[in-house]
């Protein structure tokens, strides 16, 4: 390793692999995932290749909102396991070489946490300033128009103190006042007890939430809203309560300008920055769905904010490769100098990319993801081609789906469990799995993968293994090059090292044309099928294939 190569940190030159707990593997048979169960798989994570394991929370909590309503910031909740089973985990991580990245709700906590609890005791319970707490209109309604991700007001009537409090997910998930320096002083402390565990790092769940509008004013009426708009886009035959109808309309008319991604905001991510900033080669990573021009701010004016804002861009486009291309170099040229970039092709919140695209096209976007310059984060299951899986009705988990049935809002289905093997629940569990496991799940696993040569776990093995290997494409430079119709071109270089990566993201054969004399070689193709084949001037394409050329010296 180069000099040059050697000042780039872990959380740059690696991968990051999301485990969501409940459904990666369960230890006891009680058909939910556990620490146990992430401990026993580490060996597969070091094998394939990945460097950090970000684990979604774990967390004491009533499960609401699975996780993301907190109760206890400093513990295990015990379907997960315990402290001890959680300092195992990152002990043995560590010892293969792997990070360990937890989730952090910092914008809100259950409203069973005892913050919580006092603080809605009474109006001069010294926690009441914890919450957000707001007298009712003059009509003795909600404070203001703010709504709630998950439909509806996002204020709650309380009977008791005769106030209202905000919460911008669920009820039981009642908004800190991140205004408040007790606030701040307490939930920094809940990262300086998981960094003095050996944590690496931190994904920052709803940063651009943290703080809201002090004065409180009412949100503007967005300029594109059509009423009746929600109506028209519902699928033919599906019939919605009014109530449901007029909230899911409430969201679409305002813009969310005074409840998200106030300008106060930075200061909070600077002090935690600041913290993470108190122990080494620490990262902190924003979730944050915002335009670019306004995510890349949340890197800080001086450098001084997250290390990465999430960029969920191959997760919200069209996949289109103009569309692409124009995202990837706009992307690119946003970024505030020495600003390190990062690509998201799935998360927990979204349908998995092999049912957006179709697995020949997966295989295509999987190559896109661990080329591109900066940092990529995988979603358990799409090495091996998982798809979201259908939820019978009786099985549904997940709160929008609860609330809005039948239109298909719920994130259930890229959240169902892994695939490890061909018997009885795939492996998961020796109970019964807290959602269904795929049909497909004899043809798509670890094991049956692991033994193919062209498989989708064979692809992904094989594109980690070239980028750990090659420093162009982990932390060369990029460089987008002349394209046409339905492929992306671009060049990753680094010394006198350059690699040329092709992508079809149409469903004809294409032809590149654009290599001019340069002698190439094919290093990997999504077919698996082209290694050592030696190019120049063209290079044919067929349907769903990505090739990584190599410019020889």
């Amino acid at each position: 390793m180069s000099s040059e190569e050697k000042r780039y940190l872990w959380w740059q030159k690696g991968i990051i692999y999301q485990i969501y707990p409940r459904s990666f593997m369960d230890s006891n048979g009680d058909g939910i995932g556990d620490l146990p169960g992430i401990t026993s798989k580490l060996s597969y994570l070091e094998w394939l290749g990945v460097d950090a394991l970000w684990i979604s929370p774990i967390y004491p909590s009533p499960m609401a909102d699975f996780g993301y309503d907190v109760a206890d910031y400093t513990d295990i909740h015990p379907i997960f396991g315990t402290l001890d089973d959680f300092d195992r985990l990152v002990e043995e991580a560590h010892s293969k070489g792997l990070k360990v990245i937890l989730d952090w709700v910092p914008n809100h906590t259950s409203d069973e946490h005892p913050w919580f609890i006092e603080s809605r005791s009474s109006r001069d319970n010294p926690k009441r300033d914890w919450y957000i707490w707001r007298d009712p209109a003059p009509d003795g309604g909600p404070p203001n128009n703010w709504q709630s991700v998950f439909g509806g007001s996002a204020w709650e009537y309380d009977e008791r103190t005769g106030q209202y409090y905000y919460h911008a997910f669920l009820a039981k998930q009642p908004d800190l006042n991140w205004r408040n320096p007790e606030v701040q002083e307490a939930m920094l402390n809940t990262l300086r007890f998981w960094f003095d565990r050996g944590v690496d790092g931190f994904r920052v769940d709803v940063m651009w939430h943290l703080i809201k509008d002090d004065q409180f004013r009412d949100n503007p009426i967005n300029p594109d809203y059509k009423p009746g708009a929600y109506l028209k886009n519902l699928p033919e035959g599906v019939q919605l309560p009014q109530e449901i109808i007029e909230m899911a309309e409430a969201q679409m008319k305002y813009l969310p300008v005074y409840n998200t991604d106030r300008p106060e905001v930075h200061d909070i991510v600077r002090k935690i920055r600041q913290v993470a900033d108190e122990y080494p080669e620490r990262v902190i990573i924003g979730e944050i769905y915002l335009p670019v021009e306004r995510l890349v701010k949340y890197y800080g004016e001086h450098g001084d904010g997250a290390h990465m804002p999430f960029n969920f861009q191959l997760i919200l486009l069209p996949w289109n490769a103009d569309e692409i291309s124009h995202a990837i170099d706009a992307y690119e040229k946003a970024l505030p100098e020495n600003a390190w970039p990062n690509w998201v092709l799935g998360n927990h919140d979204n349908h998995r990319i092999a049912s957006r695209v179709g697995r020949d096209q997966a295989r295509v976007a999987a190559m896109l993801l661990l080329t591109l310059r900066g940092t990529p984060t995988m979603y358990y299951g799409d090495e091996i081609g998982m798809k979201d899986v259908p939820i019978p009705p009786d099985m549904v988990q997940d709160p929008p789906a609860k609330r809005f049935p039948g239109l298909g809002l719920g994130r259930d289905p890229e959240r169902t469990p892994m695939q490890w093997d061909s018997g009885p629940n795939a492996g998961f569990t020796t109970g019964t799995p807290w959602l269904p496991i795929a049909d497909d799940y004899k043809e798509y696993n670890v094991e049956v993968e692991r033994n193919d040569p062209k498989s989708f776990l064979s692809l992904y093995r094989a594109l980690i293994g070239l980028r750990r290997s090659e420093p162009a494409l982990h932390v060369g430079s990029y460089k987008s090059l002349p394209r046409n119709g339905d492929l992306i071109a671009y060049e990753r270089a680094y010394g006198q090292q350059r690699f040329i990566v092709l992508l079809n993201l149409g469903n004809l054969p294409q032809k590149y044309a654009e290599l001019g004399d340069i002698p190439c070689q094919v290093v990997l193709s999504t077919h698996m099928d082209r290694h050592g084949e030696k190019v120049s001037r063209e290079v044919n394409l067929r349907v769903n294939e990505g090739v990584i050329l190599q410019v020889e010296q």
